[in-house]
C-alpha cells in the first residue's frame, strides 16, 4: 500500500429522501437510483429514488415487502434487482427484478439459479455476473452468470474462497472481486477472474474489510469505505489501483466513514451514496441519507 496523497476533491450532495444501508445503488448517463435497503429503525425502504444531479425524488416503489442486500445493475435501459434478503431477515431471495427505465413498469427476469444475498454483480461483454453472498446458513463462492439475450443462467468458476459482501467490477476484460467477509472474518483478497480461461487469480491485496463499495473510474478501480469487524469500526479510506504496477494508493478520505458504501459513476464524479456510520448492524442496520462524490484530480 501506498502512502495517502491529497489527490481529489469530496463534496456534500443532496441528501436521500429516505435513509437506506445494505441498499443497492445504479447510475445512467442522466441519473442515479437508489433501491431497498434499510432506513429508519432498520425498517425496510420501499420507495425507488432517482437523482438528475440536483435532488432526489420518487420514482417508483419496490415491489413486495422489501429487500436487504440485493444486487443491481443497469443494462440496456433496465434495471436488473437481484437477490437480496427477503425485509430485514437473513432469508435470501432468488428472484430477479427489472424496472425498465423507459415504460417505468417492473417485470420478472429468470430467477437466480438459488437463492443469495450480500453478493456483488458487475456486466463483462453484455452479460450480468454475480458472485460470493450467502444462503440462509452460510456464505457461498457461486460465480454465476445471466444472459439476458437468452434470459438464462449459467454456473462458471466459483470465488477461490466463500464471501459475502465483496466489492466486484469489471476492467480491461476481467472482473476483480475485492475484499469481503464470512461471519466475523474480514477479508482483503482481491480476485482477478479470466473469462477465457474461466478461471481466478489472486491480485494484490488490501487491508481486510466487507461492504465496501467499488467503481471504474478515469481509467482504473478505486475503492471506498466499508466496514472492519475485526475492530467493529466503519472506515472512510479510499483507495486507488494502479494496474500496470498492481499497487493500491490512499486517496483523500471520504468525508464520512460507513459501511454498505455503494459507489456509482456519475458525470466526472464518483458518487458514495447512503450508508450506516455505525458497525455491526447488519442485515438491520439504521441507514443514512449521505451523498457525497468524489471529484479525482486531473490524471488522477
Amino acid at each position: 500500500m501506498q502512502p495517502s496523497t491529497p489527490n481529489g476533491e469530496w463534496k456534500t450532495r443532496a441528501p436521500l429522501k429516505h435513509a437506506r444501508a445494505a441498499h443497492a445503488v445504479v447510475s445512467t448517463p442522466t441519473a442515479i437510483y437508489a433501491l431497498a435497503g434499510t432506513g429508519r429503525g432498520g425498517q425496510p425502504v420501499l420507495e425507488v429514488e432517482r437523482f438528475d444531479g440536483k435532488e432526489w425524488r420518487a420514482e417508483t416503489a419496490l415491489p413486495g415487502d422489501g429487500l436487504n442486500a440485493p444486487a443491481a445493475v443497469v443494462h440496456a435501459q433496465q434495471i436488473y434487482l437481484m437477490g437480496g434478503f427477503n425485509t430485514t431477515t437473513n432469508i435470501p431471495s432468488e428472484q430477479v427484478l427489472i424496472y425498465d427505465l423507459v415504460s417505468r413498469a417492473w417485470s420478472h427476469a429468470a430467477p437466480l439459479p438459488a437463492p443469495r444475498g450480500g453478493h456483488a454483480a458487475a456486466i463483462l461483454d453484455g452479460r450480468i455476473h454475480v458472485a460470493g453472498g450467502g444462503n440462509s446458513s452460510s456464505t457461498i463462492a457461486d460465480h454465476s452468470v445471466y444472459d439476458p439475450v437468452g434470459n438464462t443462467w449459467a454456473e462458471l468458476a466459483p470465488l477461490p474462497r466463500a464471501e459475502g459482501s465483496p466489492a466486484l467490477v469489471a476492467l480491461a476484460g476481467r472482473l476483480f472481486a475485492i475484499g469481503g467477509r464470512s461471519g466475523p472474518s474480514d477479508f482483503g483478497d482481491v480476485f482477478i477472474y479470466d473469462p477465457a480461461a474461466d478461471h481466478w487469480a489472486a491480485g494484490t491485496a488490501i487491508e481486510p474489510r466487507g461492504t465496501a463499495g467499488a467503481v471504474v473510474y478515469r481509467g482504473t478501480i478505486h475503492l471506498f469505505g466499508g466496514e472492519a469487524q475485526a475492530t467493529q469500526t466503519c472506515l472512510d479510506s479510499v483507495l486507488r489501483l494502479d494496474l500496470e504496477q498492481g499497487v493500491w494508493t490512499a486517496l483523500k478520505p471520504m468525508p464520512t466513514a460507513r459501511n454498505f458504501a455503494r459507489a456509482v459513476l456519475f458525470g466526472d464524479e464518483v458518487y458514495v451514496i447512503g450508508g450506516c456510520p455505525t458497525a455491526g448492524a447488519s442485515h438491520s442496520s439504521e441507514g443514512s441519507t449521505l451523498s457525497e462524490s468524489f471529484h479525482g484530480r486531473a490524471g488522477k
